[in-house]
C-alpha cells in the first residue's frame, strides 16, 4: 500500500466534512469478496421490503464465516496478524469502533484491541508493557485500504469506548489499578500523539466498558463492566466540544434513584414518586463511593449510544433468565426506562455493544456460550436477526454505520476479523430515529405486577419507567 499524502496534510474541517454525508466512501479492503445472496433482495414471509422489522431468514454462508439475509453481502477488510501501512502487524482481539468521514470520498475507522499485558505495539505507548491501544483503517470507496496505521497504545484491555461529536475517538479501560482504568482520547488525524497517551482521570478509574455524549450538552456517560456495575455522567469543566477539552477537567456522578415526598418536587401527578439522581464520586475511589451512596447496582453493564436525545445502555447478563436487558435514559426528562428484557434465547442472549441505525432500529450485538449474532428492535416491537457469526464462537464486537448509513462496519474479536458489510438498507429516516427514542412497543415492556402498573399509571409514569425501578427494589405505592 502506499501512503496516502492527501490525508496527512488535511486539515480539520477537511478531515471532517460534517455537511458531505452523501459521499462517503463504503468499505476498504485488502482480501477477496465473500458474498451471501444475490442481488435481489428476498424478504421473508411477513417481513416489509423496507426492511422495517427484519429482512428474512438468514442465508447460510457457503464460506463457513458470515450469515446475513438473502441480497446482503460481506468483505473481510482487516485482519489479525496482517500489515499495516508501515509493516506493523496488526494487533488481535478487535473490539469497539467508530467510523468517520475522511476527504475525498473515504472513510476513517478508529478500532480498540482489547489486549493486556505485553510489550507494546505502538511508538508513543502510555505504558511500554502494556499491549491495548487504537488503529486507524482509512478506506477508499472502491473499498481498498489507503492506510492502516496505530493511533494510540499502552493500554490495557481497550474494550469499547464511544465516539465523539468533534470526530475523536474516546477509547476505554476494561481494567482497574493504580496506573490503568481510565479513558484516553484518540484523534486519528493526530495518531500516537501526546493527548492519546494522557488519561482523563477525573472521567473515573474503574472498569470502563462504554461512553456517549449528548451533543445538546456535552455531558459524558460511561457504563462500568464489573458486577455490580455502576452508571456514571461526566460533566467537563469545558464544555466546548473540542478536542482535548475533556482534559481540563470536571465532575463524576453515579446514578441513584431517590424517593420525592414533596409533589411540588415532582413531575408527576399524585403520592410518592422517584426520580434518577446523580450524586458526585471521588473518580479515584467511582466504585466505593456509588456503594456508599446507595447507587443503582446493575449487574453488568456493556454498550452505549446516544441519538436522539436519548441515551441506550445494555446490562449484558441481568434479568430472571439473565439474558439481558436494554435501558434507555432521557436526560431531558430525567428519566430511566427498561426498554426490553430477554426471557427467550431466540430474540436475546447477552447484549454487549450497541448501535443505533440510521433508519432508527436498535441493533446489538450478542457475546454468549453459543453462536453469537447481530439483532434489531424496531420502534414497533420486532426483534430481528441481522447477521451470525458461522466461523467460531467468538463474539462480535464494535458495529457502526459509515456516516452515509450504507455500510455496516463490525468485527469478531478472535481471531480479529473486520468486516465491511452492504446490501438493501432502508434509507436515513430521522422521524423513526425519534420515534425509536420515545416509543414505547406493548409487545416489549417488561411485565410489571398489576398494583404497580396502577400506581404508575395514576402518578403519570410509563410501564417502562416502572418497570426499571421495580428491577431495582423501588416499590411503587
Amino acid at each position: 500500500m502506499t501512503e496516502n499524502k492527501e490525508f496527512k496534510s488535511m486539515n480539520r474541517r477537511d478531515f471532517l466534512k460534517v455537511g458531505g454525508m452523501s459521499t462517503v466512501a463504503l468499505s476498504l479492503g485488502t482480501t477477496g469478496l465473500l458474498s451471501v445472496g444475490n442481488a435481489t433482495t428476498s424478504q421473508a414471509k411477513g417481513n416489509p421490503t423496507s426492511g422495517f422489522g427484519g429482512y428474512g431468514d438468514l442465508v447460510p454462508d457457503p464460506n463457513g464465516i458470515l450469515d446475513l439475509p438473502r441480497g446482503f453481502h460481506y468483505k473481510i477488510i482487516s485482519r489479525q496478524g496482517e500489515l499495516m501501512t508501515d509493516g506493523t502487524p496488526i494487533p488481535g482481539a478487535f473490539d469497539g469502533m467508530a467510523a468517520f468521514e475522511g476527504p475525498n470520498n473515504t472513510t476513517v475507522l478508529v478500532r480498540n484491541h482489547e489486549l493486556s499485558t505485553g510489550k507494546a505495539f505502538g511508538k508513543n505507548p502510555y505504558d511500554a508493557n502494556a499491549q491495548g491501544g487504537t488503529s486507524a483503517l482509512v478506506v477508499g470507496s472502491n473499498r481498498e485500504v489507503v492506510k492502516e496505521y496505530v493511533t494510540s497504545s499502552g493500554t490495557i484491555r481497550n474494550c469499547a469506548g464511544g465516539a465523539t461529536p468533534w470526530g475523536t475517538w474516546l477509547t476505554c479501560e476494561e481494567t482497574r489499578s493504580s496506573t490503568h482504568g481510565y479513558v484516553f482520547e484518540v484523534d486519528p488525524q493526530q495518531p500516537e500523539n501526546d493527548l492519546s497517551k494522557t488519561p482523563i482521570k477525573e472521567m473515573g478509574r474503574f472498569s470502563h466498558e462504554a461512553c456517549a455524549i449528548d451533543p445538546s450538552t456535552g455531558y459524558v456517560y460511561l457504563t462500568e463492566d464489573a458486577n455490580p456495575s455502576y452508571l456514571y455522567r461526566f460533566i467537563p469543566n469545558d464544555l466546548s466540544q473540542k478536542t482535548g477539552s475533556l482534559q481540563k477537567g470536571g465532575t463524576l456522578y453515579a446514578a441513584a434513584i431517590e424517593a420525592v415526598t414533596d409533589p411540588s418536587a415532582s413531575t408527576f401527578k399524585t403520592g410518592q414518586t422517584f426520580k434518577l439522581v446523580w450524586k458526585k464520586v471521588d473518580p479515584h475511589l467511582c466504585r466505593e463511593d456509588a456503594k456508599a451512596q446507595n447507587c443503582i447496582e446493575f449487574s453488568r453493564l456493556e454498550g452505549a449510544f446516544f441519538q436522539e436525545g436519548v441515551f441506550w445502555f445494555d446490562d449484558t447478563s441481568a434479568g430472571d433468565k439473565k439474558l439481558g436487558r436494554v435501558y434507555r435514559y432521557v436526560p431531558h426528562t430525567n428519566t430511566l426506562e427498561l426498554f426490553y428484557e430477554g426471557n427467550d434465547a431466540q430474540y436475546m442472549e447477552y447484549p454487549d455493544n450497541i448501535c443505533c441505525t440510521p433508519w432508527g432500529d436498535l441493533w446489538f450485538v450478542e457475546d454468549g456460550s453459543g453462536q453469537d449474532r447481530i439483532m434489531g428492535i424496531t420502534p414497533e416491537g420486532k426483534v430481528y436477526p441481522f447477521a451470525a457469526n458461522s466461523l467460531n464462537t467468538s463474539e462480535f464486537a464494535g458495529p457502526i454505520f459509515s456516516p452515509d448509513g450504507k455500510t455496516l462496519f463490525v468485527n469478531i474479536q478472535s481471531p480479529g476479523i473486520t468486516f465491511a458489510i452492504w446490501g438493501p438498507f432502508p434509507r436515513r429516516n430521522s422521524a423513526r430515529a425519534r420515534e425509536m427514542s420515545y416509543s414505547a412497543p406493548a409487545n416489549l415492556a417488561p411485565k410489571i405486577a398489576e398494583k404497580t402498573a396502577k400506581v404508575a399509571e395514576a402518578q403519570g409514569m410509563s410501564v417502562l419507567e416502572a418497570a426499571a425501578f421495580e428491577r431495582h427494589g423501588i416499590k411503587l405505592n
